[in-house]
């Protein structure tokens, strides 16, 4: 068997960048455009409902003297979203993604839509403002959910004040502090909820503001407005169900990771894994340990244990791709005994964009499918290197034998780095006491450590610290030594459970 000659410099491997800023802010700022016109055209349509149904104006008589008001209306609304779209859209690194803005953008325009239409034809009572709140929670996290939750009600506050609408100045403040309030509420009390039985069970609480609300308005005077009392009393409950209607659209519209979406990922019963247990129990073994390793680690600084779970069960996924030519699916024959390291190498690192592109495919969430592309981050492949040396003498290319990467670039993602390597070499270990066990992690961070697989994410040294100190506990209970049964005489053990006669003794 020959080895084809490579060239002899080595290529510097090349994080690829995920975007440039630049391109970012293009990407944020025709999203705005297109959104800004759309509302700007739900202002136009109100409008022309609330002038030929309330005093019968015309629609142009409307412009003809309230043109200034109009005018106010948009100014207004230019600034607000201006500066929430640069706050949430660009200025911040993590929500730095149009599909983010864009997912923002499209729960405004429905809480808009179906608070408006609710105050004309129904009950202002009843206006769903925490929808945008329990939806924001799950894209921008609960600060930033509040923050769009109040510039939500703003904009609301100024269609009632400005769109000739038929709602009284006292009602239309009503929507701009009830709905802020219950807003806020939502999203500590409903936000990190995940069954749909304890989010509808929860929302019932939110009904204190509204109805706090409309006894001050009609000076806690029930009966007079029953069908008011009731629908402050609903409107909580009538939150959730949109909430709950419109998460999956979401979900799979904008490939987010809610945790409805993440608690159905983890189940083994998803189509992906059971697939991977089906033609890859080895490599789906090899998941379940990763992902219990990964959770307890991302639980120990900080980061979020549940999507920290679905990235590493899905995380070497790109396996199916030729499951035979990874070690833990092999039984006796090895298939790569049979090419040259060269194409085996190919095979191996091919796992990673494999994966990726079948995540993709299937719409899951992007965070799981950049832990397919990023685990392995720009490394070696070590063992086909080696095997390469063998057979030539000239210098070898090492983009050959290197994933293309781009290493990591969260803590999740390099924390499954870790805990991937660190689960191999700890399975190989023939003395697996304590030190052992921390000797073997140490290597694996330190490792990576030197060959810059860090250098793109914001984990810290603390951070490596205490993912060394949880592998090392968990890995050594995992491994711990087990006692050496002694040889007992088991026919009459059998004889005498079966309730056998004969000697219930057994010699020594």
């Amino acid at each position: 068997m020959t080895m084809k000659k490579e060239t002899s410099t080595p290529k510097t491997q090349k994080t690829p960048v995920k975007g440039k800023k630049s391109n970012i802010i293009i990407a944020n700022a025709i999203v705005f455009v297109i959104n800004f016109v759309a509302i700007i055209a739900i202002y136009l349509g109100m409008i022309f409902l609330n002038g030929s149904a309330a005093d019968q104006k015309s629609f142009v008589e409307y412009f003809r003297q309230n043109a200034h008001n109009f005018w106010c209306l948009v100014v207004a609304t230019f600034l607000i979203l201006s500066m929430i779209t640069y706050s949430i859209g660009i200025r911040r690194k993590e929500f730095a993604d149009a599909n983010n803005t864009e997912a923002f953008f499209l729960s405004m325009e429905i809480t808009i839509l179906i608070s408006y239409f609710i105050g004309k034809y129904g009950n202002v009572y009843l206006r769903p403002i925490p929808f945008i709140a329990l939806i924001s929670a799950q894209f921008f996290g609960k600060r930033n959910s509040i923050y769009i939750s109040l510039v939500t009600c703003m904009i609301i506050f100024l269609t009632d004040t400005f769109t000739n609408s038929s709602l009284t100045t006292y009602e239309a403040c009503m929507t701009l502090f009830s709905g802020f309030t219950t807003s806020v509420l939502a999203v500590y009390l409903i936000g990190e909820l995940k069954e749909r039985g304890e989010v509808l069970l929860m929302s019932m609480v939110l009904v204190a503001p509204n109805i706090l609300c409309f006894l001050s308005l009609n000076e806690f005077n029930v009966a007079d407005n029953l069908s008011g009392f009731i629908c402050s009393c609903c409107s909580g409950t009538f939150s959730a169900i949109l909430y709950l209607t419109f998460m999956p659209v979401f979900e799979t519209l904008f490939k987010k990771a809610t945790s409805f979406r993440l608690a159905e990922l983890t189940m083994h019963t998803a189509p992906l894994l059971e697939k991977l247990r089906e033609e890859a129990p080895g490599t789906f073994n090899h998941s379940l340990v990763v992902a219990s390793l990964s959770e307890s680690c991302a639980s120990a600084i900080g980061e979020d244990p549940l999507l920290t779970k679905a990235c590493a069960y899905y995380h070497d996924i790109g396996k199916l791709s030729a499951p035979e030519f990874f070690k833990e699916n092999q039984t006796e024959k090895n298939s790569h005994d049979d090419i040259l390291p060269e194409l085996s190498a190919s095979i191996i690192k091919a796992h990673a964009k494999d994966g990726y592109e079948l995540l993709m495919k299937n719409r899951f969430p992007k965070e799981i499918a950049d832990v397919c592309l990023e685990h392995h981050g720009t490394l070696p492949i070590s063992y086909f290197l080696a095997k390469a040396k063998k057979y030539t003498d000239e210098a070898i290319n090492l983009e050959t034998y290197c994933y293309p990467g781009p290493k990591p670039q969260t803590k999740i993602c390099a924390i499954i780095m870790i805990c991937d390597g660190a689960e191999a070499v700890t399975r190989t270990l023939k003395d697996h006491s304590r030190e052992a066990v921390s000797a073997a992690v140490q290597k694996i961070i330190t490792e990576r450590m030197n060959l810059g697989q860090f250098d793109d994410c914001p984990i810290t040294m603390k951070d490596l610290t205490v993912i060394k100190h949880v592998l090392v506990n968990t890995l050594t209970g995992v491994y711990h030594k087990r006692i050496e049964y002694p040889k007992t005489d088991v026919q009459k053990l059998i004889d005498y459970c079966n309730g056998e006669s004969g000697s219930n003794r057994i010699d020594s």
